[in-house]
């Protein structure tokens, strides 16, 4: 079996036979699952560019700074009802031509632009430290500097009661405005929380989860210049992006990041020549592979025999010869521990291995 990235020249010449525009509106976005029913907004051909609006569901936190009357639409139209089982703004579903399940898309993030200059941050009842702060839910509203690369806190305000609704619109001045954060400046890397293609289940599977069909991964690498490769499980692939942020920190512990709507351009392509059993997410430097659990034990065995597969059958390594490797050479991190389902994330430098073709000496 080839190694995912042998002829990562070659693929940048798939060339594009079409750009898609595909706005979010209350008919093209499925608000918080995804369901191998839902019909699609967009087809596509491997190779095509899209360039879609990704709309943060907490965009009603601050509705004067991160809504527009598009964005209101969405809120004001889609039933509250039709927000379940759960909480994220999903653009899409996108149907790949002729993906089938064992195929894989690979997903090249191009270029992810904020579509306001404000994001929230919730510090929320399904934080990791909610109980250590007397179950106080929070919301600070962040700005972006007008260079674009750092982000500081504009104001924060207590949320009253219990912050439940999927979309509430939160009309200040009703809530306390508060200084914080005061001359810290925050790095901005917008990145999609959440996307990912249909899994094969009859019904809808809640967005809040990640798994192996994606969704909620909530790693800030899979932003501008990443590719993500996500394993087909019916026809069509059905891939639909939301949960948008500007920035996150690994482990997302208060139980957001900061949430803000992007504008995204990305190419999805067909792969018949490899297969991968979860997300797998390529940088320019490095392979990232993911595991999930209901807590972290299990998240780290998941990403650790994963990691595993990729390099005995996509690099070639014996398994003796990996497991060392990922001791001496490869990094895990916890990607987050708010969404359910826990998140390990493990990374291995693509440098440190020869050329194909070439052995070490």
């Amino acid at each position: 079996m080839p190694l995912i990235s042998d002829d990562i020249e070659g693929r940048k010449d798939v060339k594009p036979s079409a750009l898609h525009q595909l706005p979010a509106t209350p008919s093209t976005v499925h608000w918080g699952y995804f369901d191998p029913a839902l019909a699609p907004v967009l087809r596509v051909k491997s190779g095509d560019l899209v360039h879609a609006e990704a709309v943060t569901h907490h965009a009603g936190d601050a509705p004067d700074l991160m809504m527009d009357a598009a964005v209101r639409k969405i809120f004001t139209e889609i039933p509250e009802a039709d927000r379940n089982p759960g909480v994220h703004i999903m653009t899409g579903p996108i149907w790949v031509e002729g993906a089938k399940p064992g195929d894989m898309i690979e997903v090249r993030y191009l270029s992810m632009t904020p579509r306001f200059r404000y994001g929230s941050n919730l510090a929320a009842n399904w934080g990791y430290l909610y109980k250590e702060f007397d179950e106080k839910e929070r919301v600070t509203i962040y700005q972006i500097d007008a260079s674009g690369n750092n982000a500081r806190a504009h104001y924060a305000y207590d949320f009253k009661g219990k912050y439940l609704t999927p979309g509430k619109i939160i009309e200040c001045p009703e809530c306390d405005r508060q200084k914080t954060l005061e001359g810290v400046r925050i790095p901005v890397r917008p990145h999609l929380g959440t996307a990912g293609v249909a899994p094969d289940v009859r019904g809808r599977v809640s967005t809040i989860p990640p798994g192996l069909h994606g969704g909620n991964i909530d790693n800030w690498r899979i932003g501008a210049g990443a590719t993500m490769y996500y394993p087909v499980a019916v026809d069509g692939a059905l891939f639909s992006i939301g949960d948008p942020h500007i920035s996150q920190g690994d482990g997302e512990i208060s139980g957001t990041a900061i949430e803000a709507s992007l504008d995204v351009v990305f190419q999805i392509i067909l792969r018949r020549d490899f297969h991968f059993p979860s997300p797998l997410l390529e940088t320019v430097d490095s392979w990232i592979v993911h595991g999930f659990g209901d807590d972290l034990d299990q998240a780290m065995r998941a990403a650790s025999l994963d990691m595993l597969h990729l390099l005995n059958e996509h690099q070639g390594l014996s398994r003796n010869d990996s497991y060392s490797l990922m001791s001496v050479a490869a990094d895990f991190g916890v990607t987050q521990v708010v969404d359910t389902r826990q998140g390990v994330h493990v990374r291995i430098g693509r440098g440190m291995f020869p050329p194909k073709g070439e052995k070490q000496s």
